[in-house]
């Protein structure tokens, strides 16, 4: 943390820390539980913000998701502070019209294949991703056809789609 004094950290400490050196990304922060925190942050802040949690106060990524609102996409960011046993989950939103955000995978090499796996069933493009190959659809999948958007429609009238894609 700020003085380098990891043994001390609490929860408090922690918050304290995130908003004097992040405040300004901050678009709201809700402690839902005693283990648990959200933060709504700036799409244009993410990997400021993965490096703050992960070199800074070593928190562990645990894994992002990817959800199509109907209205936006959103992605959260899940990170664990096993000291203090807190989960930091960021959470970004995209604009429908506008699909896009910094790769964090070139600070954070446990964000490459979940990355590549939410632009492959959302289509959200990781600006600076080093490697953006399918992971798990099949190689006739057409191109810009994303199975888990609200508005996905079936595009191959042979499939049965009735466990998953």
């Amino acid at each position: 943390m700020a003085d380098g004094n990891e043994a001390l950290m609490t929860r408090e400490a922690v918050l304290k820390d995130l908003r004097e050196k992040l405040g300004g990304d901050i678009l709201s922060l809700v402690e839902k539980s005693p283990k648990r925190i959200y933060v709504d942050i700036k799409p244009d802040a993410i990997r400021k913000w993965v490096l703050y949690l992960h070199k800074d106060l070593g928190a562990r990524f645990n894994i992002a998701s990817g959800v199509d609102m109907r209205e936006h996409m959103e992605i959260l960011y899940h990170f664990t502070l096993e000291e203090i046993n807190v989960v930091i989950s960021l959470r970004v939103r995209l604009e429908k019209s506008h699909l896009s955000i910094d790769s964090v995978t070139p600070q954070l090499e446990a964000a490459n294949w979940i990355e590549r796996e939410i632009h492959e069933l959302l289509g959200i493009e990781f600006k600076g991703h080093p490697d953006m190959r399918r992971l798990l659809l099949p190689d006739n999948w057409p191109k810009d056809v994303y199975p888990l958007r609200q508005d996905y429609k079936e595009w191959d009238p042979e499939a049965i789609r009735d466990r998953g894609v």
